[in-house]
């Protein structure tokens, strides 16, 4: 029933996508129970510690600089200031404080300030996370030693429909980072973006992907498209939300170790949505106001969903 496997093929995970939808869940149960305690749900803060004017041309993104989305540009952020806002994710309860920059690769003298930032958090007791672009085997070796826990670089989408969404990153590049991240000994947290226009195909492929890495990702995040105005994808199509309850449940089978992410998207989804996706087997949220640019349910109301389901933040 968990079995862990690295060779999936499409039509399997078809065949999962296509299950009639309790069946679905009854089996993304199984496998999280497995693994996991279903009642506890990690709980990580996200932070943008650089913000704006990134060369890439990804179409979900409002920090483009080819987009017009009214987004103030932030230089990086002094290290005293991300100190007290990992502080105070913590007192909130987060076990994990994730910090975003909007770089397509950063420079190595940028990479000093990141460093500091990284193990004055480490020595709060947080887990540490960070997402900032492409790195270079060095620049991965520096954050290991500094005490990174998980290096975030998501593939967003299927390499089929990637095109579509990105044209100055190849999918290549996404493969080779996260090979240097878990070749340096850092956690991998890596997953993509869905309702993006793609088909259900894409998220097969999606899903296809991360699952035959030659190691799961431990963190899966599973974005739902923020439209933003000023973005191409601004007036996409929005997803069915039993189609996306059904991504984290086939998710939960394809990874069954794996923290999956209840992740960007939230803010658009009732409370009985969110209490599918942890009945699909959705193990951890990003908790605060918002996720780097976009906005995300607040504190009070997560707890207050918590409360209602039972679900305990670790």
């Amino acid at each position: 029933m968990s079995e862990i496997r690295h060779d999936w093929r499409d039509a399997e995970i078809a065949a999962l996508y296509e299950l009639p939808f309790n069946d679905l869940l009854f089996r993304a149960q199984q496998v999280h129970r497995a693994h996991f305690d279903p009642n506890r749900v990690q709980v990580s803060t996200l932070l943008s510690i650089k913000t704006g004017r990134c060369p890439e041309d990804c179409g979900y993104c409002p920090q483009s600089v080819r987009y017009d989305t009214g987004l103030e540009d932030e230089p990086l952020l002094p290290v005293d200031e991300v100190l007290a806002q990992a502080r105070a994710a913590r007192e909130r309860g987060a076990s994990r404080f994730c910090m975003g920059a909007a770089w397509r690769a950063p420079r190595d003298r940028d990479l000093d300030q990141v460093v500091e930032m990284v193990r004055g958090v480490k020595a709060m007791g947080l887990e540490t996370c960070l997402t900032l672009g492409m790195l270079t085997e060095a620049q991965t070796a520096r954050l290991r030693e500094a005490g990174l826990d998980y290096y975030n670089h998501n593939l967003d989408t299927s390499p089929d429909f990637y095109g579509e969404i990105i044209t100055t990153r190849t999918y290549q590049d996404r493969l080779d980072t996260l090979a240097r991240v878990r070749e340096a000994g850092i956690k991998v947290c890596c997953g993509g973006i869905v309702g993006m226009g793609e088909d259900r195909a894409d998220r097969i492929g999606l899903l296809r992907e991360l699952a035959n890495q030659p190691q799961h990702p431990e963190s899966v995040p599973i974005n739902l498209l923020v439209k933003v105005e000023g973005t191409p994808l601004a007036e996409a199509e929005d997803l069915d939300p039993i189609e996306f309850v059904r991504t984290i449940a086939v998710a939960r089978i394809l990874m069954p170790r794996s923290w999956v992410r209840l992740s960007a998207g939230r803010e658009a989804m009732d409370d009985a949505q969110q209490a599918l996706c942890f009945l699909a087997g959705a193990n951890s949220i990003f908790y605060g106001e918002k996720l780097l640019t976009t906005p995300n349910p607040t504190a009070d109301r997560d707890r207050a969903l918590f409360d209602r389901l039972g679900l305990q933040a670790v």
